[in-house]
C-alpha cells in the first residue's frame, strides 16, 4: 500500500525551530513529527510513502534515506516547483500512486493523534465508495470548518465553514484514504482539495466520514505543539505507561531519552520531554515543556510552558514561561526573565524580555 504526505513549504508557523531543521524533522516527544506517522502507516501495511515537499531539503532526503533502510519500505520525495495547494500535489505524483489499483492514504504532516489507519482501510473497504475523510469532535465548531454526515452510515453531504448556528461539531483531521480513480478529478494545478474536490465528490455520494476515536491534534504552531506533547503523553499513560519516566521528582506523564542526565532536587512535570544528551542541573523546576536534544538547563532555574531548543543553554535561576520558544543553540545568562519570547538560532540573551517578543 502507498500513502502521500503533504509536507508541504518551510514550516514558518513553527518558526524558529524550523530555521534549524524541516518541520518534519522537528522532534515531537523524543521522535521526528514525520516519523510517528510513517511508523503508523508501516503497521498498517503501507510500503511505500511519498512526500510532496515544495522545497527540497538535503536534510529531509538523507534522514529519509536512513529510515527506509531501518523500515524496509520505499520512500519518495515528489518536489512541486510552485504551491499547488492541498489537492495539485496528488495529481504531481500521480504517477506513483495509481500503480495498482490499491486505495492510498494522504495525510498532513501536522497532524499527531491515536493514527487510525488500520480502521480507516477496514471502513472505507466496507462501504465501497472513492474517498473517506478521518473527522474529529471540537468544542467550538464556529472556528473550523465542519462536516455534516450521517451518523450511521458515514456518507458526507456537505462541508460548512466556520458555521454559525449548530449544523456538526466534527472537523476534518487532514487524514484520508482514496480509490485511485478519484486522482482523475485532479488537475495538476493549484487546487484545494477541501474546497474543490471534496464538496463534488460529496455530492456525488462518494465521500464518507469516519470518526477518530481518541486525541487529535494540529502541531503546527508552537502553542499548540506544546498542547499535543500533553495529549500524546497522556495518550502513552493509557496504552504504553512503562515508556514514562517515574520516581522522586517527577510528577504525572514525563518521558525522558535515557541519555539525559538530571540532577539533584529537581521537580519534573507533569507534562515534560526531555531529549537526548540534555543536562539538567540541581534545584530545577520544570513543567510542560519541551527540551530538545544536548539543550542544558543550569541550576535552579523555572520553566514553564517553553519549548528548549537543540543545543541551547539556560542559565542559572531564569525563570521562562507563557510559550517562550528558543531555536538551536540559544544562550541565556543568568537570572533573567523570559515571558513569551521567540529567540532565533545562535542568539545570545543578556536581558529579560517581559512581554512576548520575537528576539532577532
Amino acid at each position: 500500500m502507498k500513502a502521500l504526505i503533504l509536507v508541504g513549504g518551510y514550516g514558518t508557523r513553527l518558526r524558529p525551530l524550523t530555521l534549524s531543521v524541516p518541520k518534519p524533522l522537528v522532534d515531537f516527544c523524543n521522535k521526528p513529527i514525520l516519523l510517528h506517522q510513517v511508523e503508523a502507516l508501516v503497521k498498517a501495511g503501507v510500503d511505500h510513502v511519498v512526500l510532496a515537499v515544495s522545497y527540497m531539503s538535503e536534510l529531509l532526503e538523507r534522514e529519509m534515506r536512513v529510515q527506509e533502510q531501518r523500515l524496509g519500505i520505499r520512500i519518495s520525495l515528489s518536489h512541486e516547483k510552485e504551491p499547488l495547494g492541498t489537492a495539485g500535489p496528488l495529481a504531481l505524483a500521480r504517477e506513483l500512486l495509481n500503480i495498482d489499483n490499491e486505495p492510498f492514504f494522504v495525510l498532513n504532516s501536522d497532524v499527531i493523534c491515536d493514527f487510525p489507519f488500520k480502521d480507516l482501510l477496514q471502513f472505507h473497504r466496507n462501504h465501497g465508495k472513492e474517498g473517506t475523510i478521518v473527522v474529529t469532535r471540537v468544542e467550538e465548531p464556529s472556528k473550523y470548518g465542519v462536516v455534516v454526515f450521517e451518523t450511521d452510515s458515514g456518507r458526507i453531504h456537505r462541508f460548512v465553514e466556520k458555521p454559525q448556528v449548530f449544523v456538526s461539531n466534527k472537523i476534518n483531521a487532514g487524514m484520508y484514504i482514496f480509490n485511485p480513480s478519484m486522482l482523475s478529478r485532479i488537475q495538476l494545478r493549484p487546487t484545494s482539495i477541501e474546497k474543490e474536490i471534496f464538496p463534488v465528490m460529496a455530492e456525488e455520494g462518494h465521500l464518507y466520514a469516519m470518526e477518530l476515536q481518541g486525541f487529535w491534534m494540529d502541531i503546527g504552531q508552537p502553542k499548540d505543539f506544546l498542547t499535543g506533547m500533553c495529549m500524546y503523553l497522556q495518550s502513552l499513560r493509557q496504552h504504553a505507561p512503562e515508556r514514562l519516566h517515574t520516581g522522586p521528582g517527577f510528577l504525572g506523564n514525563v518521558l525522558v531519552d535515557p541519555t539525559a542526565q538530571i540532577g539533584e532536587n529537581c521537580t519534573i512535570g507533569p507534562n515534560v520531554t526531555i531529549g537526548a544528551g540534555v543536562v539538567v542541573e540541581d534545584g530545577v523546576r520544570i513543567k510542560r515543556c519541551t527540551v530538545l536534544k544536548g539543550a542544558r538547563v543550569r541550576s535552579h532555574s523555572w520553566l514553564e510552558s517553553c519549548i528548549v531548543g537543540w543545543s541551547s543553554s539556560v542559565g542559572q535561576w531564569v525563570r521562562m514561561e507563557n510559550v517562550t520558544v528558543l531555536g538551536e543553540d540559544v544562550i541565556v545568562n543568568d537570572e533573567l526573565y523570559l515571558n513569551g519570547a521567540n529567540v532565533l538560532p545562535h542568539k545570545s540573551i543578556n536581558e529579560s524580555v517581559p512581554e512576548p517578543r520575537i528576539i532577532m
